[in-house]
């Protein structure tokens, strides 16, 4: 065999670069690498496009955010451009690139965000996620911002392309230039994207475009149109019994029946009229009783089973009995719980089954971070999330962090980001509220929720009684804090406020697992004893790191996961890295930290979000946060 030229070798590099993105990008330095400047690579800027974006494409993500960068000098826009095309970035360096493109290329931080998303080209789930990113920073935009690219927007939404569509149309919509996103639908796919960017949208211009979903439901329009304004429609939290009443008729569609039935499965039951339900639920069950035994199982055939499930929570008892009897016969009943990105939480706090009756569950991970679902005895929850700290990644019975205990009743493995799995059990003979738990390491002081085992499901439908808190916490929603929630209090001084209620603010919203402060409190977070002279006194930037701990992100406390050749996934901060090993600090909680051979691990990923869970201060008070500001303020020396 020939030897290569160096010319050919250097194009075979180029080209392999973008094929195993593994062997180039996915071993990530240390923390100690990471706070070394002296180590920032060396961009040669003067050489052409093509060499420039390979220098950047084979720096992982750390490295990338080493490089000298400045906005004095256009030599340094391929190197924003690169950050920005990068997954994991806190949104606070994204939108510092942002700015600085503006400058350079004198154009608009919205004109460099549409451009950004354009340049998307990965069709993954790392790429329809880095996609949500850039277009909720478009949204952030003002509407002038984004008039002032009206033609960039236009012409973007006039594409065949989505994402790239879906965001112009989105901004149009924001921007108040409705008439303008609606000409430029000139096709089905056009359509669709304006349809899709309703949900995109604040609640009170949803309900404005509540009238052009409905327009598309219409037999003119083509099924791929049709299924858009059917989930448009069913996103739109107002008037959920109109809404019902404007779909469950297209049931009698046979193209169209199993995507009303998932749209009709985002609508509130309060909406449900009990006389329809009744007949949805009779077509349906005549339906799945006529399917052969061996189409059951699939999701198509489980969405309608559940919509089935909805419509009997709402009727009569009596009624619902005879037809749960039947549903039992052709579907085991199927709860689907979601996990909620950044904010460490499963979006079903709650459910009922029936004493001794069999469910599955679907769990599906929509965060950034490995979770899994544990189901426990009454009162074992936190004894249980402790257990498998200890148990560990090895856990039991191939579950990791899943305890050998009569205290857990059933448990899933760690499913990885953007996976599912489905868990069959049986529900306890005895009633009572049975939790259940993420046992990641220290992930049970959020995520958790009550399965609620009742003698007659049918009875409790009818009159539901939201089970106790297990943990014990009486807090409830109280509002999605933002810093401009807190402008006018933040011109005041913090010297009155309450810093003991502080304390026990900064104690029960769990802080004090990971943060320290005067040598006390956990060490997976940065110190908090001095973040007011770290800050040099800037109320609002310390706020903007409790209510939106992604927007920046120390690089000493970047979540990594690691998910090795086995299939056992870590999670947590790199502490130390070398050619043999990695070693990992999981939890505040963990007796020592987690050392990963290299030769064992599959992938590295960089997380974008903080391991700090978003939305921590949505359960308390302004008062309650404020001092949770005096609080921090006053330790420091």
């Amino acid at each position: 065999m020939p030897l290569f030229s160096l010319k050919n070798l250097l194009a075979f590099l180029v080209v392999t670069a973008g094929v195993m993105p593994c062997v180039v990008t996915c071993v990530l330095p240390g923390a100690a690498a990471i706070a070394d400047d002296s180590q920032a690579p060396k961009i040669y800027l003067d050489k052409s496009p093509r060499v420039i974006q390979y220098q950047l494409k084979r720096l992982s993500d750390e490295r990338l955010l080493l490089v000298e960068r400045s906005s004095d000098d256009v030599k340094y826009v391929p190197i924003y451009q690169a950050i920005v095309g990068r997954l994991a970035i806190p949104s606070g360096i994204r939108e510092e690139s942002f700015q600085a493109l503006a400058t350079l290329n004198e154009t608009s931080v919205a004109a460099e965000i549409l451009q950004a998303v354009a340049a998307i080209k990965s069709s993954d789930s790392d790429g329809d996620r880095l996609a949500d990113y850039l277009i909720r920073d478009l949204l952030k935009q003002d509407g002038q911002a984004l008039v002032a690219i009206k033609e960039q927007l236009v012409e973007a939404a006039e594409s065949e392309d989505a994402p790239l569509n879906v965001a112009a149309m989105a901004a149009l919509l924001r921007a108040e230039q409705t008439e303008v996103a609606k000409a430029a639908a000139t096709d089905d796919s056009q359509r669709v994207a304006l349809l899709d960017a309703i949900e995109l949208l604040p609640k009170d211009q949803q309900q404005a475009l509540r009238s052009f979903a409905v327009a598309n439901l219409g037999g003119d329009q083509s099924d791929l149109v049709r299924k858009a304004a059917l989930h448009a429609l069913s996103k739109i939290a107002a008037d959920p019994a109109g809404t019902f009443e404007l779909l469950q008729p297209l049931l009698a569609e046979d193209t169209l029946r199993v995507e009303v039935a998932r749209a009709l499965l985002r609508v509130p039951s309060k909406g449900f009229d009990a006389a329809v339900s009744k007949a949805i639920a009779e077509k349906l069950l005549v339906m799945a009783e006529s399917t052969p035994a061996n189409q059951r199982t699939s999701d198509d055939f489980v969405d309608q089973m559940r919509l089935v499930d909805r419509c009997l929570s709402v009727l009569a008892s009596a009624d619902a009995k005879a037809m749960r009897t039947r549903l039992r016969d052709v579907y085991v009943r199927v709860i689907k719980i979601g996990t909620v990105e950044e904010e460490m939480r499963y979006d079903v706090p709650y459910f009922a089954v029936e004493a001794g009756r069999p469910v599955q569950i679907l769990l599906e991970n929509h965060d950034l971070m490995p979770h899994n679902l544990v189901f426990t005895t009454p009162g074992s929850l936190k004894s249980v999330a402790m257990a498998g700290l200890t148990a560990g990644p090895t856990g039991t019975d191939g579950l990791p962090y899943v305890p050998e205990s009569e205290a857990v009743l059933a448990a899933t493995k760690m499913i990885a980001p953007d996976q599912s799995i489905r868990l069959t059990i049986t529900a306890p003979d005895e009633p009572g509220e049975y939790p259940y738990v993420c046992t990641f390491p220290q992930h049970w002081y959020r995520m958790y929720g009550v399965m609620v085992v009742v003698e007659d499901l049918d009875a409790w439908n009818k009159n539901p009684v939201e089970p106790a808190n297990p943990l014990g916490s009486n807090r409830s929603f109280v509002q999605a804090w933002t810093v401009d929630d807190f402008k006018a209090e933040l011109q005041e001084s913090l010297a009155s406020r309450d810093a003991a209620a502080g304390e026990k603010v900064f104690n029960e919203a769990s802080c004090v697992a990971c943060h320290e402060i005067k040598n006390a409190g956990g060490a997976v977070g940065p110190e908090l004893t001095e973040i007011f002279k770290k800050w040099k006194g800037n109320k609002q930037g310390i706020l903007r790191e409790i209510l939106d701990p992604s927007h920046q992100i120390d690089p000493k406390y970047v979540t990594q996961t690691v998910l090795t050749i086995e299939g056992q996934t870590y999670s947590g901060i790199v502490v130390q890295e070398d050619d043999e090993t990695i070693t990992l600090l999981t939890s505040p909680d963990a007796k020592e930290p987690t050392i990963v051979l290299q030769d064992e691990i599959e992938f590295i990923k960089r997380s974008p979000t903080s391991l700090m869970p978003k939305a921590l201060m949505d359960q308390f008070s302004k008062e309650e946060v404020l001092d949770l500001m005096g609080y921090l303020q006053s330790v420091a020396p």
